[in-house]
């Protein structure tokens, strides 16, 4: 790599210091890798939950394998020559979890969140959301979709350490951009409901094979899930995928959507959403027709909501907020105004209160019932218009 740019990306922004925060609630958290099945059809998650405290626990990498990598470089900068830049500077991050720490057992169950990642990423971009809930005490499942929107992704064939990879996919020449997203969002809202039925399974105490960990027992989440009280949430394209899951999935309470990216979604599904969604935005991405539709939501159901985190970007929602370094936020884009920590609480805190409200949960996440109404610093209800750079 060009030693001059890595001068320029100045101190404490190389290999491991990428600052994700702690979770704030009161669980420790474990974090382990779930793959299911040896073909496309099965599921691949990060599995993020409350845990026992541990001494000698490892963390894992934020950026799991170096494939990931080259990826994100190709996706994000459409240059493939930069991963290797890419892994010297975030090669090394690590998350603050218990990499397959001891499940911490509890006695009336978890309730449990599907997480869907955004166009271009993969199951652990997003650690610093599904940490932070984890630790007030949810399940939280990031998958990682197949459907060609993830960066890169892979599957195990059956027979020892065959891999078959699926990388990310442009719209092809010539196809209309609607009904290849579409078709796409689909495929995801099916995986988040294949995802809610493999938890159903193990919780019913159907045996299922982790194939990447058979040393983390799936078995330990029996009896330990509420899943009388499940949701759906996501960023970007997975914002509109936890709308659509609601749709598919009658088990699936409410959705948060993160800077919904609402192109996708045909029109005759609007009126079939029966549940109430949160539409957390940032202040520079929404479109317009966007906002027009989830305003259509809105109308018909009084206890969807939607605010805005003023200060934010779309990748303020992501684990690249907390990136280091000059060079990198202007490679990712990634800044906002808003401290990333405080946006993080911001989103997290509305997230827990319409949780709280829609899965009837018995904390205090209430406390946080203003920020529904988009009341409170840096929060503004509804979205601002005109801003966009879509």
């Amino acid at each position: 790599a060009d030693p001059m740019f890595l001068s320029r990306l100045g101190p404490g922004s190389m290999g491991g210091m990428l600052a994700l925060p702690q979770g704030q609630g009161p669980h420790h958290v474990g974090c382990t890798d779930v793959m299911v099945g040896h073909t496309r059809q099965g599921l691949f998650l990060r599995l993020f939950y409350p845990c026992l405290l541990r001494a000698g626990a490892t963390e894992p990498l934020w950026i799991p394998r170096s494939e990931y990598c080259a990826e994100l470089a190709d996706f994000t900068l459409r240059r493939r020559w930069c991963s290797a830049l890419l892994s010297i500077t975030i090669g090394s991050c690590r998350v603050p979890v218990s990499w397959n720490g001891p499940f911490k057992p509890h006695s009336s169950g978890y309730p449990l969140i599907i997480f869907s990642h955004g166009l271009g990423a993969f199951r652990t971009l997003y650690s610093s959301i599904c940490t932070e809930l984890a630790s007030w005490g949810f399940v939280v499942a990031a998958l990682e979709h197949r459907d060609h929107s993830a960066a890169t992704t892979y599957f195990c064939k059956a027979g020892a350490g065959r891999e078959e990879w699926i990388p990310f996919q442009r719209v092809p020449q010539g196809q209309k951009e609607f009904y290849f997203r579409n078709k796409q969002v689909h495929q995801r809202a099916e995986e988040c409901v294949r995802a809610l039925r493999l938890f159903k399974d193990i919780a019913s105490g159907r045996s299922v094979l982790n194939i990447l960990h058979q040393d983390w027992d799936l078995s330990v989440l029996q009896g330990n899930l509420d899943l009388a009280r499940v949701a759906v949430m996501g960023h970007s394209f997975g914002g509109v995928t936890a709308v659509l899951a609601l749709v598919k999935e009658p088990s699936f309470r409410c959705a948060v959507a993160l800077d919904a990216w609402m192109f996708p979604l045909e029109n005759l599904l609007y009126p079939e959403v029966p549940k109430p969604v949160l539409f957390i935005n940032t202040e520079k991405f929404q479109t317009p027709e966007s906002v027009a539709k989830m305003k259509r939501l809105s109308s018909r159901n009084g206890q969807t909501k939607i605010i805005t985190v003023l200060g934010t970007v779309h990748e303020s929602q992501t684990d690249f907020a907390f990136l280091p370094g000059k060079l990198i936020s202007r490679i990712f884009g990634t800044r906002g105004t808003l401290d990333p920590s405080k946006a993080l609480a911001i989103t997290s805190q509305a997230t827990l209160a319409f949780l709280q409200r829609h899965l009837d949960l018995e904390e205090e996440f209430d406390q946080w019932d203003d920020l529904l109404e988009g009341v409170g610093d840096s929060v503004v209800p509804e979205a601002p218009f005109c801003r966009s750079k879509l």
